[in-house]
């Protein structure tokens, strides 16, 4: 009998799992109380495989007036998640980075672990480093990936909570191009 149960319960935990994963991330679904408002601004270092180009920090504001930016919270630990949309934001920079800047905002994370991942997907936009998640807690973000559009004049557009496919990712674009 005891087996029997045993077997029920294992059963029944199996069935919970199998039907939490068919879900959608019900995340991109909740609102983001900055929707309107100016975007949280931060000065970060940046991850080293983005210094060459970009520099040692990354101050928001110096960009904010200039063109409209998309803001990506991810984390090497984010898996599967981070690492299905890696590949689309990178190849949807590289499509638009003339007139939209990517910023990627790697958040409580090992720095090590960090630029084994941007190496691994040839990330060539800028990432700061965020190692406690400040940066995170301003945005009211719910867990990573998350993705925020924000207008030339710096304001919260458009937030997107899971893995951004590459449809939502040019949706969000075309919603702040002048």
């Amino acid at each position: 009998m005891r087996a029997f149960l045993g077997l029920l319960l294992a059963l029944a935990i199996g069935a919970l799992f199998w039907w939490g994963m068919q879900t959608k991330d019900e995340r991109s679904e909740l609102p983001s109380a900055l929707a309107g408002r100016p975007a949280p601004t931060f000065d970060l270092e940046l991850l080293p495989s983005s210094r060459e180009a970009w520099g040692e920090r990354l101050n928001l504001s110096d960009y904010l007036g200039k063109k409209p930016i998309i803001l990506n919270f991810w984390a090497s630990w984010c898996y599967p998640a981070c690492y299905e949309e890696a590949p689309i934001l990178e190849a949807t920079w590289r499509r638009w980075k003339d007139r939209v800047l990517f910023v990627g905002v790697n958040t409580q994370d090992e720095l090590d672990a960090a630029e084994k991942f941007i190496e691994q997907f040839g990330i060539s936009f800028p990432n700061v480093y965020d190692p406690r998640g400040k940066v995170g807690i301003d945005y009211g973000m719910y867990g990573v990936p998350e993705t925020f559009a924000i207008s030339v004049e710096g304001r919260v557009l458009e937030r997107f909570a899971g893995t951004i496919s590459a449809e939502k990712l040019e949706s969000m674009i075309r919603e702040v191009l002048p």
